[in-house]
């Protein structure tokens, strides 16, 4: 696929996230902020998050900001401005945009002028792509990937059984939501080769999260019983014994996915004790888990990791000592696939890898620019005279 160009409309993480993933691509991101309100610091408040950052002597570009925001450019429009409405028309058409994005609550669309109708009436063909909360149905819901954790049930299934709800360790709403635009525009581009049309997609951060209780949700109408369908600590709620289990020196975590498995496990003589004849079956497992976990427990607490894990892997059990990400990022099979950026002050840094394998992509992206750094060389892409751009610039249209 040739590249893109995509205008986005972003803060926070779900939308950078996915249009992270066009930048990879080789593809144009161009991130819109808003001019400054005089109600606190300007653009994307994720711009100062995080430790600061030598080099960078305006503070905007923030540790917690970088990973998300590399390979763009970055414009700052007051939307809310006739006058800035119409230079993002004018760049829509300008600029060829393929893809416009945002991540605003619903009920601004048609007061910003970012709407699917009046966009795509400039610029016929576009995609149009949003992200928020519970998508146009509930037109003012903030997306807070915490606050969704808790509505979609997340919560609910994180933590130790006789513990409080959790949220998960990473913001897994706003990443999922992230990959299902990403996932959207590329089917719309798809379509639009073979149909020359347009089209709008929708995420709700709600729905998308929902769509991933497919291990619990439908259990409601089989008639399960409580515990099915509520925090299970690392237990896996189903496949027994899988579970994280203390051996001298860490932990290991392993996994039992099948009858066969156990036989393996449990033909080993370190851990012949745990088996009986009830236990052939992951149904008799399971009538017997508290017992089960017991005795794995005592039987791995006595050796090292390095012992247990030698011994797991010999049975072809699925095992693994619990890794800190200093760890992950030192993984042989990930080194070679980490992502990286140049901090201002010259230092190469490592970042999370892509999600998949893809020719061509780019694994060095440059630093996330500071905010409105691109606005003016944009609009004189765009055709405006400097003149135009000094005037707009002194009415607050722009900033940068």
């Amino acid at each position: 696929m040739k590249p893109r160009t995509v205008l986005s409309l972003e803060q926070a993480l779900s939308l950078p996230y996915a249009t992270l993933r066009f930048a990879q691509l080789g593809w144009r991101v161009i991130r819109l902020e808003a001019t400054p309100s005089g109600e606190g610091l300007p653009g994307d408040p994720n711009r100062y998050i995080g430790s600061r950052l030598e080099g960078d002597p305006a503070g905007d570009r923030r540790s917690y900001f970088v990973a998300p925001n590399v390979g763009k450019e970055a414009i700052a429009l007051n939307l809310k401005d006739a006058r800035g409405r119409a230079l993002l028309l004018r760049l829509l058409d300008a600029l060829e945009v393929d893809v416009f994005c945002c991540n605003t609550v619903p009920s601004r669309y048609a007061a910003l002028g970012i709407d699917e109708a009046t966009l795509r009436a400039a610029r016929p063909g576009l995609v149009w792509a949003g992200i928020s909360a519970q998508g146009p149905q509930v037109p003012n819901a903030p997306g807070y990937d915490p606050v969704l954790q808790a509505m979609a049930g997340y919560m609910e299934l994180t933590g130790e059984r006789d513990g409080p709800p959790m949220l998960t360790g990473v913001p897994v709403i706003d990443l999922k939501a992230g990959d299902e635009l990403y996932a959207g525009v590329m089917r719309a581009l798809l379509e639009r080769a073979e149909t020359g049309q347009g089209q709008a997609i929708h995420v709700s951060m709600l729905q998308a999260a929902a769509s991933w209780l497919i291990t619990v949700l439908p259990l409601l109408d089989f008639g399960c019983r409580p515990e099915e369908i509520t925090r299970a600590g690392n237990e896996h709620r189903k496949f027994i014994p899988t579970n994280v289990y203390a051996a001298r020196d860490g932990y290991v975590y392993l996994a039992i996915g099948s009858d066969v498995q156990w036989r393996r496990l449990t033909a080993d003589e370190a851990f012949a004790s745990v088996a009986n004849d009830m236990r052939l079956t992951n149904e008799g497992r399971h009538a017997e888990r508290a017992a089960v976990h017991r005795d794995m427990a005592a039987v791995i607490a006595a050796m090292s990791v390095d012992e247990a894990l030698a011994r797991l892997h010999a049975a072809t059990i699925p095992a693994t000592r619990i890794h800190d990400i200093r760890q992950v990022q030192a993984l042989p099979v990930l080194a070679a696939k980490l992502t990286h950026t140049t901090l201002p002050d010259g230092r190469r840094v490592a970042m999370q890898p892509m999600a998949t394998d893809v020719p061509g992509a780019r694994s060095e992206l440059p630093f996330p620019p500071g905010y409105g750094a691109h606005t003016r060389s944009v609009l004189a892409e765009a055709g405006l005279a400097g003149a135009e751009i000094d005037a707009l610039a002194q009415a607050g249209v722009i900033a940068g």
